[in-house]
């Protein structure tokens, strides 16, 4: 008998894992974890210190990191990166891309293109409330654009705008802010709702500067300086600027939102009826007033 239990103890111990550091702990309930005291037996500040967000709430604030020097004062200040928070990103689109979106009827020509006409495509992904702020032409594939249109975006290099103006078109870069972006983005949803198309606000004061120069062809700018930075340019690069005045698409190529419009035909108080198919437009003075760009 006392064999058969040896056998079977020592069968329980090859079954069992070996005895080490890891797997070693003491009895059950031969340690309390510690408990800051009640009433008179916590000391004069129970455990929490003194004074200070550590008797104040149970948790440290966000970058606090336990008495060492934290991670936003241990290097020094770059100049980069200040202003960060308020840099807007932009969903890309190459001049090649474009010219392949033209070619395969996705985008029309006979219309001004604007961050509406470029959202229909569906082939962007573009969220206001992630800091983005529109579409910005690239410059890949531009030896291959050959369109001309009317085109409208949120940020454009000088090649790029060199790429349109050649071939007889304009260009137009524009400020959205997220209400407004978001509203040009999905006309249809934003239509539903019955609610008055709002104002395009005003850039802010870092992007001011950008929008109001005639050389980015800032929505902005004068555009009697616009005329003149398009022959300059012409000029720079050794082409003969096309006559827009005798193209037979003359009215659709200057044509040109007001600074705080959203969408091609409609003004900022309209409201457009879906079900009814009418729209709607102000007749108060106050709302005319406040309308009124």
């Amino acid at each position: 008998m006392a064999s058969q239990g040896t056998e079977k103890a020592l069968a329980l111990l090859r079954r069992l894992p070996r005895v080490s550091l890891g797997n070693l702990k003491p009895n059950p309930g031969a340690v309390k974890s510690a408990r800051r005291g009640r009433g008179i037996y916590g000391g004069k500040t129970h455990g929490a210190g003194s004074k200070g967000s550590g008797q104040r709430q149970n948790f440290m604030r966000l970058g606090f990191e336990t008495g060492n020097t934290p991670f936003y004062l241990r290097f020094p200040y770059q100049n980069y990166y200040k202003g960060h928070h308020m840099r807007l990103s932009y969903a890309p689109l190459c001049m090649g891309k474009l010219q392949r979106m033209i070619d395969t009827s996705r985008l029309r020509t006979d219309v001004p293109v604007d961050i509406t006409q470029l959202s229909a495509t569906q082939l962007f992904s573009i969220n206001p409330m992630e800091k983005m702020g529109g579409i910005m032409l690239k410059d890949e594939g531009i030896d291959h654009f050959q369109a001309t249109l009317n085109l409208e975006v949120q940020w454009a290099t000088e090649a790029v705008i060199t790429s349109v103006e050649r071939n007889g078109g304009t260009i137009t870069v524009a400020y959205y802010d997220p209400i407004s972006l978001q509203a040009a983005l999905n006309p249809m949803a934003f239509f539903k709702r019955g609610v008055a198309i709002p104002r395009r606000m005003l850039p802010p004061q870092n992007l001011i500067d950008y929008y109001s120069d005639p050389k980015n062809r800032g929505y902005l700018a004068d555009p009697t300086e616009v005329a003149r930075e398009r022959f300059v340019l012409a000029q720079k690069y050794g082409y003969e600027l096309p006559d827009i005045r005798s193209s037979p698409n003359q009215e659709m190529l200057l044509e040109r939102k007001d600074p705080r419009q959203i969408f091609y035909g409609l003004q900022p108080g309209w409201v457009v009826n879906l079900e009814d198919k009418v729209i709607l437009k102000p007749t108060d003075p106050e709302l005319l007033e406040h309308y009124a760009s």
